[in-house]
């Protein structure tokens, strides 16, 4: 019977699939599919979870086979990562004039990456002194107990890496190692090593032009092909996206959700507030805000549901180039950086929503100014040193808490809502990049206004 089951909850994937693959043959726009197949994704998860159970083996089987279409969508977006990422930053900067140019660019986006996440961890502390939160309100089970035993036991590997040790992790010592994404701070280090390409590359320019120009030539064949790639793949973006949501949805612990929801309610308030903060940035940029929103949308829809930054890349470089007018440099660099760099919600909002629920647990006042004040810097530091130690909202919150001399186990009270908030949270970092790349570029003088004004420029290449 169970078989009979999880057949039928396979064709009816079958079915909206077909569905979605009618609307792109009559031409339904891109951003249109997308929400479409968000829709589809969720109502499909309802029906599992409310006919089946979220915890039922057959909800377990179907998703597996579900998971062909989402995750299996996500790995081949991970799989055109490292080469778009790599081929890309060599074109954008032998296409520059001066090496200068590299730098202000690098420093800008950096900049605003760092500014915005300390700015996130200030809109943090606000929304849990609103809901006022507390870890001792919080009941912890074995599921609980076992996160926050393993968390200690993480915590070792993160104490024994030392600020110079995380910036001396971003340098590549074996590049092609670095291709297969085989540590934590690959896409930095191949982002490192492809800067390094692309200025030696000037260099023979001013020395040996015609080597130079053949040289400039087969990359700028191989980015043509990587692109094209990019834009097939990303044509799967709304069927990966009903994948992911179906299986979300079905698997979603409603219990745990119910029972931490003021936690969920401030999550999520804090990370409406920073996206409105991102809006009135790109506001003061002499930008419509609107206009930006409505055109990365579909980006970060995926974000949402994929709750991978490193995944959203190629989107994210696509958007900012072809819908928002940004310069192809500061795009790839923006996308790039912002993966790993300054993440808003995952190295600023949450670390420090777990800062201020713990302190009062040991006796410290939250609201004292020297606890805020450490606490805002040790989030700017600890920014850039998540992508050295594994990456994610957790070791960003090791990294915070033990710097704070914090009892981290508690932070694994969270672990039942931690995939809900994370959709929010991988989003907010998807549009921090999305917005730095921005700004950079309109401050750079190199924003297109035409295009990120034009209505109809959005996903041109892959809208069919």
């Amino acid at each position: 019977m169970n078989t009979f089951l999880v057949i039928l909850n396979i064709a009816i994937l079958l079915v909206l699939i077909g569905v979605l693959i009618k609307m792109q043959q009559k031409h339904v726009s891109f951003s249109k599919r997308v929400f479409a197949g968000l829709g589809f994704g969720v109502t499909l998860g309802v029906y599992l979870q409310v006919v089946f159970g979220a915890s039922s083996d057959i909800v377990s089987q179907t998703s597996d086979w579900y998971s062909i279409v989402g995750s299996g969508y996500v790995r081949l977006l991970m799989m055109i990562v490292i080469p778009l990422v790599m081929v890309s930053i060599i074109q954008s900067i032998t296409n520059l004039e001066k090496t200068s140019e590299l730098g202000k660019m690098s420093g800008w986006i950096i900049g605003i990456l760092v500014s915005t996440a300390m700015v996130a961890a200030i809109v943090g502390v606000g929304s849990s002194l609103v809901f006022d939160l507390n870890a001792e309100q919080i009941e912890a089970g074995q599921a609980e107990q076992d996160r926050g035993s393993y968390l200690e036991e993480t915590l070792g590997s993160v104490q024994d890496m030392s600020t110079p040790d995380k910036i001396l992790a971003f340098i590549p010592a074996n590049p092609f190692e670095d291709m297969t994404g085989a540590r934590p701070t690959s896409t930095i280090a191949v982002v490192i090593f492809s800067a390094i390409v692309g200025i030696a590359a000037l260099g023979v320019r001013r020395k040996n032009p015609e080597q130079a120009a053949v040289f400039t030539k087969g990359v700028n064949a191989v980015y043509a092909i990587v692109m094209r790639i990019v834009t097939l793949v990303l044509r799967l973006t709304p069927f990966g996206i009903m994948g992911l949501m179906a299986t979300t949805v079905a698997q979603t612990n409603v219990g745990g959700i119910l029972e931490l929801g003021k936690f969920v309610l401030a999550s999520y308030l804090a990370l409406l507030v920073m996206f409105i903060i991102h809006l009135l940035l790109i506001a003061t940029g002499g930008l419509n805000p609107l206009t930006y929103l409505k055109k990365v949308l579909p980006v970060l829809t995926f974000a949402f549901t994929s709750r991978s930054s490193a995944g959203t890349i190629p989107l994210n470089i696509s958007a900012q180039k072809n819908s928002l007018g940004v310069d192809e440099g500061t795009a790839n660099m923006s996308a790039s950086f912002g993966a790993t760099i300054g993440q808003n919600g995952c190295a600023g909002i949450y670390p420090a929503m777990l800062a201020v629920m713990i302190a009062p647990t040991v006796g410290i006042d939250p609201l004292s100014p020297g606890f805020l004040i450490q606490l805002v810097l040790i989030v700017g530091i600890s920014s850039f040193g998540v992508a050295g130690v594994g990456g994610g909202a957790t070791f960003a919150a090791l990294i915070v808490l033990s710097s704070m001399n914090l009892p981290v186990y508690l932070a694994g009270l969270l672990i039942s809502v931690e995939p809900l908030i994370d959709m929010g949270r991988t989003a907010l970092n998807v549009n921090g990049a999305m917005t730095s790349g921005t700004l950079t570029s309109r401050i750079l003088g190199k924003l297109n206004h035409n295009k990120f004004n034009d209505s109809q420029a959005v996903e041109k290449d892959i809208a069919v």
